[in-house]
């Protein structure tokens, strides 16, 4: 079983690193909590609304294996289409909050069952992000 599809929109270059510290005291103690920044909320709303309307009817059932193969399209803006993207954010960066909504949504009933992650990131026209998953 198998499932792929294209985003058509501007990748997110906000990634799960962008959090916010909230440091307090607490009982004479000093406490620090770590929140989603406001444009980190924005990156996964954006995610949760373009996979949304991709959302299987049912997950990959628990304990089954899973490849996720995603091609982050940035816009090319005069660099040649297709060339590989070696700037910022990281691959793996990218990934966190995709993974994040797709489970949310219910793609798979954990993103720990992704076995096999084949992530690669290019300057494109058209932009976009495309998906495939796939039960191994």
């Amino acid at each position: 079983m198998y499932m792929q599809f294209f985003l058509p929109m501007q990748p997110p270059t906000t990634t799960h690193n962008a959090k916010q510290l909230h440091a307090y005291m607490k009982g004479g103690q000093p406490h620090a909590v770590l929140h989603d920044s406001p444009e980190l909320k924005q990156t996964r709303a954006k995610l949760h609304a373009h996979l949304a309307p991709h959302a299987p009817e049912k997950p990959i059932p628990a304990g089954r294996p899973v490849r996720l193969l995603v091609k982050w399209c940035f816009p090319a803006e005069g660099r040649k289409s297709g060339s590989w993207r070696t700037a910022k954010p990281d691959t793996d960066n990218l990934e966190k909050a995709l993974k994040d909504e797709m489970t949310r949504l219910h793609f798979w009933a954990d993103d720990a069952q992704v076995c096999s992650e084949i992530v690669e990131k290019f300057w494109s026209d058209p932009c976009g992000v495309f998906v495939r998953v796939e039960e191994l």
